[in-house]
């Protein structure tokens, strides 16, 4: 994690502890309304299933020790695209072993975010395929580590397989229990993070082995000695239902109903084209429900089924067949279409107890994020509006959200920054302290509950209840508690029955956090001085900023601007057009913040591949090493792009924008484009792309390309008189020659 000097200091998204930190802390078709259990229980099994790239398989490192050979592409364990067991690769591993020489390839588990890596089983499972027979004595050998860095002793696959037969998938396994530790503390496979293969016998000849399909898992429930036969299909197991395809410019989607007997492993996909047979494409984890097949150009034809694949590796039935075609698509529908992939990761993956949005997928499935479900309640609107669910379904899930917030813990009206899905408990994920009371998340999150109860103004019972609700949630939050003191010229994000305010972090500017003094400033029951605008938000140290960069001047914020996000969460619903106070008018400012953004990345001067006028957008996502808030500023840049920068920018920059997102969907989206629209980054430096979708980061993208669009949520969420009240009371605290500027 970095730290910041205190001349530096500027909180973020995310992360939010007590040392000073940049990190943040934090219709078409397809109305797939089930609530979804998502993939937990997956990932405590599966250590290795595909490779996001064709080429290399990013968490792998290879080398070899002459006169031995292992081959590798980027130092990294090559992709077959061609053979696999789980589709659509599988990890090939190539050798020569000479006597006096070495070699290792380690494979490592991907670690999701708040996953924790504990794993359920007593064997190792791998799946291994040869085109020419390999003895058993010339397999290589296997070592574990785990997530302390304590690893096992080797063992010989061979010990475990027979002579591997040609041209055909062999299941080996091999018992925990056989892994004894090789280092000086106690190894626990149980938490493992790599398998590494090792040369084993010298015996100078050329092996090639294809790797697939690495679990832990209970040998008794997969033991399948073959790989699965499609012609004999287990009947007992439920056959997905209702599947559909619609078909986009370049992808086509497929959703089906999930079967309810509970035998779903993974769902496996299979596409067939101009007459060819079916072949399996892809995988989809138990809980979602959807897929996108990425086929890369328009007037492409193709069919599709869906089979359940349960714990033996049994297949189901297959669902009925169906077609989609993809086509040229306008402008216009594409960002509909942008909109509605987007959306879907807060209607299809939202906890199946609360509506609420996870903080991200895959994930923990438990962990909620309070802010993210603003963000996505605010995109719930957009989705009704758009016609991708209907208004009984929207306030059949806002009401949903509305119960579970009611009976969660609230600290002085303000909820924790994650709850628990099932039970509504705080979460401290990030630390001990940091479990209760986040202001800053409950602003998120009420920022999206005011622009509902705006939208939803119906005469029905269930309309009118739920303003009522949301209008007692948001009188209830106690944002003067949140001063600390009764003369406290500023808010503090957190507050916590146990440990007070020992975290100690005021709220000020410039960044995400806007919408705190806006809604606090707004507050008909607990408001706080229109003055701490001035003394906590915009106060002048480290607000102001004035400097010309790559031409463009920045009225306010730090360095070069910092990470876009700085520019989306407080103003998905409030208007930046709607004031201009002592500094700026801040849709000014942000459009600024994001022209310099892109400039940046147009000059380049990291030399990061692909940066350029159509790859631009630096702001907080995860990396290859972990989460970062990146930003234009050789300190926090790292080569990492997400999509959500330039892509939730569009009110700011809306031809930069379109161009990005052309870029990002028809170039890169072999790679990058998935079931919620883009995945949360990409590092072409490294060939990484992430494999989870984040809240923080989908529903941006659907909010702000419809306030480009047609200004929804701006005006919805102004509407609200409240808000008019607190610019008002903003604006008579301006300088006389700065006033209020309200479209």
């Amino acid at each position: 994690m970095k730290t910041r000097t205190p001349a530096n200091r500027r909180s973020t998204g995310r992360k939010r502890p007590r040392a000073v930190q940049w990190l943040a802390a934090f219709g078409f078709i397809l109305l797939v309304c089930r609530f979804t259990s998502a993939d937990t229980e997956y990932y405590r099994h599966a250590f290795f299933d595909n490779s996001e790239t064709p080429d290399f398989y990013f968490y792998s490192a290879g080398k070899a020790v002459a006169p031995s050979i292992l081959d590798l592409q980027s130092q990294k364990a090559p992709v077959d695209s061609a053979i696999f067991f789980t589709p659509p690769n599988s990890l090939r591993l190539s050798w020569q072993s000479n006597p006096g020489g070495s070699w290792e390839l380690p494979v490592r588990v991907v670690e999701f975010r708040d996953r924790e890596i504990l794993f359920d089983g007593d064997s190792l499972i791998l799946w291994c395929y040869s085109a020419t027979p390999i003895s058993a004595g010339d397999l290589p050998e296997i070592r574990l580590l785990d997530t302390n860095h304590n690893f096992s002793v080797p063992i010989r696959l061979g010990d475990f397989s027979s002579l591997m037969q040609a041209r055909r998938w062999t299941q080996i396994r091999i018992p925990l229990s056989k892994f004894g530790t090789g280092s000086v503390d106690q190894f626990d496979p149980h938490r493992l993070q790599e398998v590494v293969f090792s040369q084993a016998a010298a015996d100078g000849a050329k092996h090639t082995l294809l790797v697939d399909e690495i679990r832990i898992d209970n040998a008794a429930s997969a033991s399948a000695e073959t790989a699965r036969d499609e012609s004999q299909l287990a009947r007992h197991i439920e056959t997905p239902r209702n599947l559909k395809a619609f078909g986009y410019e370049r992808q086509v989607d497929l959703s089906w109903d999930e079967p309810s007997d509970g035998q779903v492993t993974r769902y496996v996909i299979y596409r067939s084209q101009n007459g060819q047979p079916f072949q399996p494409i892809g995988i989809q984890v138990p809980g979602l429900t959807r897929y996108s097949d990425y086929l890369g150009e328009p007037g492409q034809t193709a069919s599709y089924k869906v089979a359940t694949e349960d714990g033996s590796y049994s297949l189901s039935s297959f669902s009925p067949v169906v077609t989609a075609s993809t086509r040229p698509l306008t402008d216009d529908e594409l960002l509909t279409m942008l909109q509605d992939e987007c959306f879907r990761y807060y209607w299809d993956s939202a906890g199946p107890h609360s509506g609420m949005a996870r903080e991200n997928v895959p994930g923990n499935d438990r962990i909620l994020a309070t802010g993210a479900s603003g963000f996505g309640i605010m995109a719930l609107v957009v989705g009704v509006n758009r016609g991708f669910i209907t208004r009984e379904q929207g306030v059949e899930r806002l009401t949903k959200i509305v119960n579970f917030l009611e009976k969660a813990p609230r600290y002085h009206g303000a909820w924790s920054h994650f709850m628990d899905d099932a039970t509504g408990a705080s979460l401290p994920v990030f630390d001990m302290y940091d479990n209760a009371g986040d202001l800053v998340e409950t602003s998120f999150l009420m920022e999206g509950l005011l622009t509902a109860r705006q939208y939803f103004d119906g005469r029905s019972a269930q309309e009118q209840s739920l303003r009522k609700r949301i209008t007692h949630l948001w009188e209830t939050v106690d944002w003067d508690w949140y001063r600390r003191t009764p003369n406290g010229t500023g808010l503090l994000w957190h507050w916590s029955p146990e440990w007070s305010w020992l975290i100690n972090h005021q709220i000020d500017g410039f960044n995400e956090t806007m919408i705190v003094y806006l809604l606090a400033i707004a507050s008909p029951t607990h408001p706080v001085p229109a003055s701490l605008y001035y003394s906590g938000w915009a106060s002048p140290k480290g607000y102001a900023n004035g400097n010309t960069y790559f031409g463009i001047k920045l009225d306010v914020g730090f360095d070069t601007g910092g990470p876009l996000f700085f520019t989306h969460y407080s103003y998905m619903g409030f208007d930046p057009h709607a004031l201009t106070d002592r500094y700026t008018n801040y849709f000014d400012n942000n459009r600024n913040m994001a022209l310099i953004n892109r400039a940046y990345c147009i000059k380049n001067p990291g030399d990061h591949k692909g940066y350029g006028a159509d790859d631009w957008g630096l702001t907080a996502s995860d990396g290859a090493d972990g989460y970062m808030a990146h930003a234009p500023d050789a300190r926090d840049d790292d080569g990492t792009m997400t999509p959500t920068g330039a892509l939730a920018s569009f009110p700011y920059t809306p031809k930069a924008s379109m161009a990005a997102f052309k870029y990002f969907y028809r170039d890169l989206g072999a790679k990058l484009w998935g079931i919620y629209g883009p995945r949360d980054a990409f590092n072409l430096d490294k060939n990484w792309y992430a494999r989870i979708y984040m809240g923080l980061n989908q529903a941006p993208i659907t909010v702000m390309v419809e306030n480009y669009r047609s200004g929804l949520i701006w005006r919805l969420f102004m509407s609200n008189p409240e808000i008019q009240g607190a610019v008002k009371r903003i604006e008579a605290l301006s300088t006389p020659t700065q006033n209020t500027r309200v479209p």
